[in-house]
């Protein structure tokens, strides 16, 4: 029938959830997720949970330092996107606050004049003023801070 739970035993399941921790740094609503795919009895989801903390495949602080890093140097998100990223998988502000040292503030800025001059001269048939407003949106929708933009904005005056 569709929609049937797959059926393994406990050791496959949980050699199964080790595989898909180490693939990549997964946070416990991911793996949580992931378990929904197994028929599993509450106490054997703890003890699979628990076994992959204590052997460090599953690491809240490595998940958060890594999504980071990820949507910061590769997709070029601000930390505004990036928190809402996080808080949506159920990471705590305090844990999002203590990793985003993980941006150095040098990278912030050099990544944000970078988008804001290659948006900013892509845009034709505008006045300046226009082009400016249209690219502050832009970059407020990849999640960097208004005040971030002005001062970036500022600095091509």
């Amino acid at each position: 029938m569709p929609g049937d739970k797959k059926l393994f035993s406990f050791s496959e399941i949980k050699q199964k959830l080790v595989n898909y921790c180490v693939y990549q740094d997964r946070c416990h609503s991911e793996v949580e997720q992931k378990m929904r795919e197994f028929v599993l009895i509450p106490e054997a989801r703890e003890e699979i949970l628990l076994y992959l903390m204590q052997e460090n495949y599953l690491n809240e602080e490595r998940f958060t330092r890594s999504y980071i890093r990820g949507k910061f140097y590769i997709k070029h998100w601000g930390r505004q996107k990036i928190t809402s990223g996080l808080k949506l998988k159920g990471i705590t502000e305090k844990l999002i606050r203590q990793c985003m040292d993980e941006i150095h503030p040098e990278d912030y800025y050099a990544q944000l004049a970078k988008m804001y001059e290659a948006y900013y001269f892509q845009l034709r048939g505008m006045k300046d003023y226009q082009k400016g407003v249209k690219t502050t949106r832009h970059l407020m929708s990849k999640g960097y801070e208004y005040e971030a933009i002005l001062a970036v904005r500022e600095t091509r005056e």
